[in-house]
């Protein structure tokens, strides 16, 4: 196996000393006032041989690992599929790389990956936070560890947030469903206190009231079997005679768009939250309340590198617009509403 070079051995080679190779090689020859021509020489013969620095030895002389933590819900769903994407590009960009993974809305294994990043000394966190988190969350902070919570946040912790305005992405969705002559309204959901769902539940509500009409809403256990959430989602609809329908999220709206194809039923004018793949080419295509993640994601990274470079003068709580992308779903005439 070919040995490794190491800075001694670019030192010998050169007929220099360790100490004048380590200030060219982290950028202080000019601090050092080392010549151009030295720093050069230095910087060819590194390239030649292919010297590759030691990251773990590097970390600890600067403090700094330049390794983020990212924990999301589910990192197969196309909504956080699509936010590892752009973080990590955008971390890349700021000199950062990556380590993510997937909480599933399992709070032990939450804890477990968090002390695990913890153990390896990321330089800071992007969580999706899981109910019953507060006191790990509340850990971090305490450890003088940088953290931005993106998606929802934990009201009783005082951190870094970013999220999407949720309350009025629902509403102007359940608005925009009433306004085509839908009145039998429903919106399924899950049984959650993440501040997200609460703030979807909250539009449709206030929706609803302001056309003074009956709500219909249908929730649904956490990582409920796909089997019994397409049988409540389709027992709702047909029970109820709905019109229209808000999902509250795209893995719900999924199932509800299996079971009514299952089952041959008419599919009622409806909506969800989060893009997902499916919903372009489904036959009608689906209408969507989407999250600007492009801004999400800057706006996550800036915020957490300038708490980690202690730039942070105040916490950040930062809510982003949701768009309304309206398609088939909700606008056309479909073959016949439920009866």
């Amino acid at each position: 196996m070919k040995k490794r070079v190491l800075i001694s051995d670019i030192a010998k080679a050169l007929g220099i000393s360790v100490t004048t190779v380590s200030f060219i090689l982290n950028d202080k020859a000019k601090e050092k006032r080392i010549s151009d021509a030295m720093t050069k020489r230095v910087l060819d013969y590194v390239k030649k041989v292919g010297y590759k620095p030691n990251q773990l030895a590097k970390s600890l002389r600067t403090g700094q690992t330049k390794i983020l933590g990212l924990l999301v819900e589910d990192i197969a769903n196309p909504f956080f599929s699509n936010v590892a994407k752009y973080i990590e590009r955008q971390a890349y960009d700021a000199g950062y790389h990556i380590i993510y993974c997937s909480m599933n809305n399992d709070g032990q294994k939450a804890k477990e990956l968090i002390q695990m990043f913890m153990d390896r000394q990321v330089d800071g966190f992007i969580i999706t936070p899981s109910e019953g988190l507060e006191d790990t969350i509340a850990n971090i902070r305490q450890n003088n560890i940088p953290v931005v919570l993106f998606d929802r946040y934990i009201p009783t912790v005082d951190t870094h947030y970013v999220v999407s305005d949720n309350k009025k992405g629902a509403y102007e969705a359940t608005k925009h469903l009433l306004e085509n002559e839908n009145k039998r309204v429903g919106l399924i959901s899950l049984y959650s206190n993440q501040t997200q769902m609460r703030d979807r539940l909250e539009g449709y509500m206030q929706a609803m009231d302001e056309f003074q009409l009956q709500s219909y809403i249908k929730k649904l256990q956490l990582g409920a079997p796909e089997q019994d959430a397409k049988d409540q989602i389709l027992e709702f609809i047909v029970d109820n005679k709905m019109d229209a329908v808000l999902f509250s999220t795209n893995y719900l709206a999924v199932s509800g768009l299996k079971a009514l194809k299952e089952h041959r039923i008419p599919l009622p004018r409806m909506a969800a939250f989060d893009e997902h793949t499916l919903f372009k080419l489904h036959d009608p295509s689906i209408t969507v309340v989407s999250q600007n993640i492009e801004q999400l994601t800057k706006e996550l990274i800036q915020t957490l590198v300038a708490d980690i470079a202690g730039r942070s003068k105040e916490l950040r709580k930062i809510t982003i617009p949701c768009e309304l992308i309206i398609r088939e779903s909700s606008i056309v005439t479909l073959p016949e509403q439920i009866s």
